[in-house]
């Protein structure tokens, strides 16, 4: 069983996450930080990236369950320093030393539309919404990339691969991308977009049809609609499949000895009744604009209850291409808990025996 959890706010002092379940190593799941790092950096880049990514770089610790570039079978715990956070202790002191700072005092009763900024503050009993907001940030899904890699650098042991592309921003691809983002900057508005993640090599059976909750196509959706900003999900064809005919959707079945029981076409996206058919997984989420704008829409005040702006906080103009990295980082690790589920083990060789067993059952079939 893998699970995991994180902790940080967005100008806090870190990210802190801590994994259990990754099995241990005797000689030949080599760990290091570099990739965990590799993945952190991906997930900062991005045309349309805000100035919050000129600031920080990045990089995780990883403070226990790891010896000698190997786990050990124990928590994961992992750490990711916010550099911001010197600047914004600066902040908090103006703020105590300035109550006649105005912007300081009220910009933070004015919830965003689109934002957890409201119904947070009402949840949780706030006068300031900025108690919603550092941790309803985006930025925790640095986190999430953090151990989506070490799940990555797990299931790269049985040959499964991950990779994501954007499909389109705003309603456009390819080279009209750029132009679409200048121009949103410009007119200080944000965009959205739609990206896919696909996953390789993943054998047949991961998941279950017995209940809900072990279905793995929900488990993937959840976690994609688990992302800040996300709206949408499909598997496969999806939406798309909803207006053809029967014939026209299903993935005829073939079968050769040489690779045992195969499709033709991947219409269903590697998923049938909740488990994996052994085609390449393939997801698609749907990311909304961001909801902070450098030209803020109509809001209330918290407070006051008076018509005011949205409060304005610095913020990207899209991030869809960072929210495809995540994408991949949760859904790594949903498979590896699929995958973990499966085949069990305590070590990394005991899983490597019981995968083998299986995939020589399967080919026996």
């Amino acid at each position: 069983m893998i699970r995991y959890l994180t902790a940080g706010e967005s100008h806090g002092k870190g990210l802190l996450a801590i994994m259990e379940g990754i099995p241990s190593n005797l000689s030949n799941l080599s760990l290091s930080t570099e990739d965990v790092n590799r993945e952190l950096k991906r997930r900062q880049s991005g045309y349309g990236r805000g100035a919050r990514m000129k600031i920080e770089q990045d990089k995780a610790g990883i403070f226990s369950g790891v010896r000698f570039g190997k786990t050990l079978g124990s928590p994961i715990g992992l750490l990711i320093k916010n550099k911001d956070w010197k600047n914004w202790k600066e902040i908090i002191s103006a703020k105590k030393l300035s109550t006649l700072n105005s912007q300081l005092s009220t910009a933070l009763t004015s919830p965003r539309p689109g934002h957890a900024d409201l119904a947070g503050a009402i949840k949780y009993d706030f006068d300031d919404i900025r108690n919603v907001l550092e941790r309803a940030s985006a930025r925790e899904t640095a986190a999430k990339v953090a151990i989506g890699a070490i799940c990555k650098k797990f299931l790269k042991e049985f040959k499964i691969n991950f990779c994501s592309y954007v499909i389109r921003i705003g309603g456009v691809a390819d080279k009209k991308i750029k132009p679409l983002i200048d121009k949103a900057k410009k007119k200080g508005d944000s965009l959205g977009g739609i990206f896919e993640v696909t996953a390789v090599n993943l054998p047949i059976g991961l998941g279950s049809y017995i209940q809900s909750d072990l279905r793995l196509d929900g488990r993937l959706a959840s976690a994609l609609m688990s992302i800040p900003g996300i709206k949408g999900v499909e598997i496969g064809a999806g939406f798309e499949a909803a207006g053809k005919f029967g014939s026209e959707v299903q993935d005829e079945i073939f079968y050769q000895k040489e690779k045992g029981f195969y499709r033709k076409t991947n219409r269903a996206g590697g998923l049938e009744g909740g488990m994996t058919n052994g085609e390449p997984l393939i997801l698609r989420a749907a990311m909304k604009p961001i909801s902070t704008l450098r030209k803020p829409l109509h809001s209330v005040d918290l407070i006051s209850k008076k018509p005011t702006v949205a409060a304005k906080e610095r913020a990207d103009v899209c991030a869809v291409p960072a929210a495809a990295v995540i994408g991949e980082a949760v859904i790594a690790f949903e498979i590896a808990k699929a995958f973990r589920e499966k085949f069990g083990g305590d070590s990394l060789e005991e899983v490597k025996r019981n995968y083998e067993s299986y995939q020589k059952y399967v080919m026996g079939r």
